[in-house]
């Protein structure tokens, strides 16, 4: 009879989690998940047949921690903002999480910082719609445009070159959500890149 599986696949994922978040993604091997259960690593290939259908349950499992961080901004009274914090925080309490869903480069287990920006996109579109009143259009690339000043902040963090105090991000995350918001308001065709950036630049610098 074959022997019988002691732990659940869940618990096998989570014993993954745990070394990725404290040693990285590439610390997710075979002998270090089954040194973490107190096993050997045949549990692990009763439900894997390899090392990548694990690290695809933890990149799944890693995107839903991500998810929890997002959905508590977007309850705050002003979500993006909130958003915006809950991901810098996300950055600063996980950053070997952070590595594999924003700063890992596309592949079996993993979908890239793009993938991982249409992520949180996808999370924050109903609420951008509805606070600042926007179209799914426009609201995509706000979202983009201030996503790419966090991401900027949140990959000095985990490198641990970030010498900005959390205020001081969340003071230019509001800066840079208000000017990209009017913006979009103001400028007709902007959204939809159909607009006179000459004119415009030279009515702005005038005044």
């Amino acid at each position: 009879m074959p022997p019988k599986v002691k732990f659940k696949k869940e618990e096998i994922v989570r014993a993954a989690m745990d070394i990725a978040r404290s040693k990285g993604i590439d610390a997710v091997t075979a002998r270090e998940v089954a040194g973490a259960l107190g096993v050997s690593t045949r549990p692990i290939f009763t439900y894997y047949s390899s090392m990548d259908g694990l690290k695809k349950d933890l990149f799944v499992e890693a995107e839903n921690e991500y998810r929890a961080y997002v959905e508590k901004g977007l309850a705050e009274e002003l979500p993006f903002l909130g958003v915006w914090k809950q991901y810098l925080l996300f950055a600063q309490t996980e950053p070997e999480l952070y590595r594999l869903l924003f700063l890992t480069r596309p592949g079996a287990s993993s979908g890239g910082a793009i993938e991982a920006m249409k992520f949180s996109q996808e999370l924050s579109r109903e609420s951008i719609m509805r606070v600042y009143h926007m179209d799914a259009r426009t609201a995509d690339n706000f979202f983009r445009d201030v996503w790419l000043a966090a991401f900027s902040f949140a990959t000095l963090i985990v490198t641990g070159n970030c010498p900005y105090t959390t205020e001081e991000m969340l003071a230019v995350g509001r800066e840079i959500s208000l000017s990209v918001c009017k913006a979009y308001k103001e400028i007709p065709g902007l959204s939809e890149g159909d607009y006179d950036k000459n004119a415009v630049f030279g009515e702005i610098v005038e005044k």
